[in-house]
């Protein structure tokens, strides 16, 4: 993957409505997507990952992306993403947790002079995919300093942003009730984005779904089935669509940075994204 720059201002620079929702979710893992969806739109599940195995990350579906460790991470982010490393990313009660730390790993040949570590996970290499539905279920970390992640990157060698990137969920512990959804391509380059936010009070206590839908014609950023965000195909070329090709998916929890920066409040560590399960579901 290319080296990029992914920068991002708590609003986006669109004209957007801001509403406040209440939404709930046990803790109880389900097992089928929403049966409405399901049999109106005729998806079928293609790829998933149930957490069903301790120990470390499926690395049949799984890699660590570790690639700027020792240049530093992009957007001014503060940690060190972990290889490997159990104390940073595991399997246990059937959820992957990805875990920040308070701590320096000095004796890593990557070692890039951070403070903290935590892990980034991705299917490069292993799954991508074009159109869907996906799932993935998560508990939210809270606390001054973390930016936890679910999102995807054109699985090509064009540079960012024209590649195409979707922000399924990012938060960040400054506001912990705001949930971004957020489209990066070419035609947005220089902005933050094309993108919109849900309130929602509960992200750190309870688990939400946070969904796309990803169609030849729009793409719709949900949570536990409630629409906040969606943008469409115009048909104007590349720029604006580089959709109709090939993405990765991306969990990580980052620490500092444009986003969620600049202070840190280090009593919060160890700290932790939990995520029940990832579902890919295709027509």
């Amino acid at each position: 993957m290319k080296s990029f720059k992914k920068v991002k201002n708590r609003r986006v620079s669109i004209a957007i409505l801001t509403f406040t929702i209440f939404l709930c979710s046990c803790d109880t893992k389900e097992n089928e997507l929403d049966s409405s969806l399901d049999a109106s739109e005729g998806y079928h599940l293609v790829w998933s990952d149930e957490f069903n195995v301790d120990g470390l990350p499926d690395s049949n579906k799984w890699l660590f992306d570790t690639e700027a460790n020792e240049t530093g991470w992009y957007n001014n982010e503060l940690q060190y993403y972990a290889n490997n490393r159990i104390e940073n990313a595991k399997v246990s009660n059937g959820k992957l947790m990805i875990i920040a730390r308070k701590e320096t790993l000095v004796d890593a040949s990557d070692y890039g002079g951070q403070a903290y570590t935590s892990a980034r996970l991705i299917t490069r290499g292993k799954a991508n995919w074009t159109y869907g539905f996906m799932e993935i279920r998560a508990k939210l970390p809270c606390g001054l300093g973390t930016w936890p992640a679910i999102w995807l990157l054109g699985d090509s060698n064009i540079p960012w942003p024209g590649n195409g990137e979707i922000d399924i969920m990012e938060q960040v512990g400054l506001f912990p009730s705001e949930i971004t959804g957020t489209i990066h391509n070419a035609s947005t380059a220089g902005t933050s984005g094309d993108g919109n936010f849900i309130i929602i009070d509960d992200v750190c206590e309870i688990f939400h779904k946070y969904q796309l839908t990803w169609t030849v014609e729009k793409i719709t950023i949900s949570v536990d089935g409630t629409p906040f965000h969606t943008y469409d195909n115009l048909k104007n070329g590349n720029r604006s669509w580089p959709f109709d090709n090939p993405s990765y998916l991306l969990l990580n929890l980052a620490i500092g940075g444009d986003m969620a920066g600049p202070t840190v409040d280090d009593a919060i560590f160890p700290v932790q994204m939990e995520i029940d399960y990832v579902r890919i579901y295709k027509k």
